[in-house]
């Protein structure tokens, strides 16, 4: 991939056979959270197949309705989001209407499970806009000192949750 003879030196004690680097890249997280299961699954491919994308898929399971991030060839390569409601009978246009009011445009589609979330291109951004975004949020945080109460206790949870799964993993 390098095209390099050998691995740099900060690199070696993560060699195995002089050819292949270890590294946790991949993984799943099994857990619970007062009592609710949760899982994370992360798997990173080197190249994607001949003329995919990024894919992604994302189910948050709630006592009315599912939430399903998926993007995928389905969803030409772009994130999307769908409502799947626990009564299939369910019908979440009244209560959308606070998004709409929000975020003008947005609409809902019928889908095969439920409905899906059809967001304007102008809310939209890609990987590295939000990136940009968020970090320029973080550091406005540290310049005023305000940090969100919520997020320091967040922060300690997900690195607590992910750098423990690697303890784990690394046994």
């Amino acid at each position: 991939i390098t095209k390099t003879d050998s691995f740099p030196s900060y690199l070696k004690n993560r060699v195995s056979n002089d050819t292949l680097l270890k590294i946790f890249f991949n993984g799943e997280i099994n857990y619970s959270i007062k009592g609710v299961h949760a899982k994370t699954v992360a798997l990173w491919n080197f190249k994607a197949p001949e003329g995919a994308g990024d894919t992604h898929y994302s189910l948050l399971k709630g006592t009315k309705a599912n939430l399903v991030i998926k993007q995928g060839a389905e969803e030409n390569y772009q994130p999307t989001l769908y409502i799947e409601p626990i009564d299939k009978n369910a019908d979440p246009s009244e209560a959308f209407q606070k998004v709409q009011a929000k975020y003008p445009g947005v609409e809902l589609k019928k889908s095969a499970n439920g409905w899906q979330v059809v967001i304007p291109a102008k809310y939209k951004e890609g990987h590295e806009e939000h990136f940009a975004r968020v970090t320029e949020k973080f550091l406005e945080y540290i310049k005023n000192n305000n940090m969100p109460a919520w997020e320091v206790p967040n922060m300690l949870t997900k690195y607590f949750i992910t750098t423990r799964a690697l303890q784990i993993a690394s046994k």
